[in-house]
């Protein structure tokens, strides 16, 4: 079996390296396709070239079966049922796909040298293919469902001190030493208040913030980037990754507020704005959700600046072209076709499943990654609108 699949790997350089010079070679002549999956080695595609054929042959042919996933049904579509298929930058989200190859999973990996091929195709031509290679399924819940939840994320970009003081005063932390996974620790009240939380968690601060609000949204969204203060006055980036938890439930504080009839909007400026007027009631907040998080730190280069986190995939992700899924739903590393209308935002793009998170649970569920600093902030701050989801899945022929 190693022997089969190292042959249709070496096709696959083969056919890659055939793409590239047929994409460069092509000026005013008729071009060759790119290879086009036509048998499989187990799960793994194997391609050859062929001719692209026309969307009209496309349409005609019979649908596969539907998919069943452990938390979601996919059911075969047209490719014209994609609202706004034809409109889409969708170089932006091949530089996603690009980091999905880098961690493939086994159904992608056999596509990815002709991935990093087209990487140099025009919108036209990496369409072409997508269309030649992919069959969409829309994403349905178990029970039938077509539409579910966007949400959205984003890395907050945030002062900090190595040292406490005045200003600087909320610590944010490495985890403790004896850290199990699985097994509660203390909840962030006894954090705050339990000598025996401070003793364990004393020399593990990482640095220290100003605002106890924003270590919790920094908690929350599981990574963040601090610009920290030196002592000549300079400033230095820093990338704070999820280094674990203290294993309580996630408790929103937003629905806490709803449920105390304090609001009725449980955005991050309606929260913030609710807790300017009641300065008193900060802790018991924060509080009310059990759970905390650890963090890791990270040196940030101008170079990794320009890309995301790393998520549950293993590979960075891309601002607006990353999602975080269900993996019970949408494998890691599969494109998908993500459209959502609604007050916060009118999308409809191609973007990879790359990162999951502890609400992020159901068929049709995404959260969108957003980037960082002040407009992703205000964007994941509002954005709770409808959903629906088509996954590109390679063709069985």
């Amino acid at each position: 079996m190693k022997r089969r699949v190292d042959g249709a790997r070496r096709l696959l350089a083969w056919a890659g390296r055939g793409l590239l010079m047929s994409l460069l070679a092509a000026c005013g002549s008729t071009a060759l396709a790119p290879p086009t999956v036509q048998g499989w080695v187990g799960d793994a595609p194997v391609a050859t070239m062929g001719l692209v054929g026309s969307s009209k042959s496309e349409e005609v042919q019979n649908l596969p079966a539907p998919i069943l996933q452990s938390r979601s049904r996919w059911i075969a579509v047209h490719w014209a049922d994609l609202p706004g298929w034809q409109d889409d930058a969708l170089h932006e989200a091949w530089n996603a796909w690009l980091k999905s190859c880098e961690q493939p999973g086994p159904v992608f990996a056999p596509l990815c040298a002709q991935v990093r091929a087209l990487s140099i195709a025009d919108a036209a031509g990496q369409r072409a293919w997508l269309m030649a290679n992919l069959q969409p399924y829309q994403v349905q819940a178990l029970d039938g469902s077509r539409e579910g939840l966007l949400t959205a994320y984003f890395e907050p970009v945030l002062d900090a001190s190595r040292k406490a003081s005045a200003r600087f005063s909320v610590p944010v932390y490495q985890p403790p030493v004896g850290l199990a996974p699985r097994k509660p620790w203390y909840t962030r009240q006894e954090i705050d208040t339990s000598a025996q939380a401070q003793a364990a968690l004393k020399g593990r601060e990482i640095a220290f913030l100003a605002d106890p609000v924003d270590a919790l949204i920094l908690q929350i969204q599981g990574s963040g980037r601090l610009r920290i203060s030196q002592p000549d006055g300079t400033q230095v980036m820093s990338r704070l990754s999820y280094a674990g938890s203290n294993e309580q439930p996630y408790k929103s504080v937003g629905r806490w507020l709803i449920e105390q009839g304090a609001l009725r909007d449980a955005s991050w400026p309606a929260i913030k704005a609710w807790l300017q007027r009641n300065p008193e009631r900060v802790n018991e907040l924060l509080w009310s959700n059990p759970r905390t998080v650890f963090f890791r730190e990270q040196p940030l280069s101008e170079q990794e600046g320009v890309w995301g986190p790393k998520g549950a995939q293993g590979v960075a992700l891309t601002p607006g072209r990353s999602i975080a899924v269900d993996p019970a739903s949408i494998p890691y590393g599969t494109p998908v076709w993500l459209a959502s209308n609604g007050p916060a935002v009118h999308l409809q793009r191609l973007v990879l499943a790359q990162d999951t998170g502890s609400a992020i649970v159901g068929g049709v569920r995404a959260d969108y990654f957003a980037g960082w600093g002040g407009a992703a902030a205000e964007l994941a701050g509002r954005l709770k609108q409808p959903l629906r989801l088509w996954v590109l899945w390679p063709k069985r022929k």
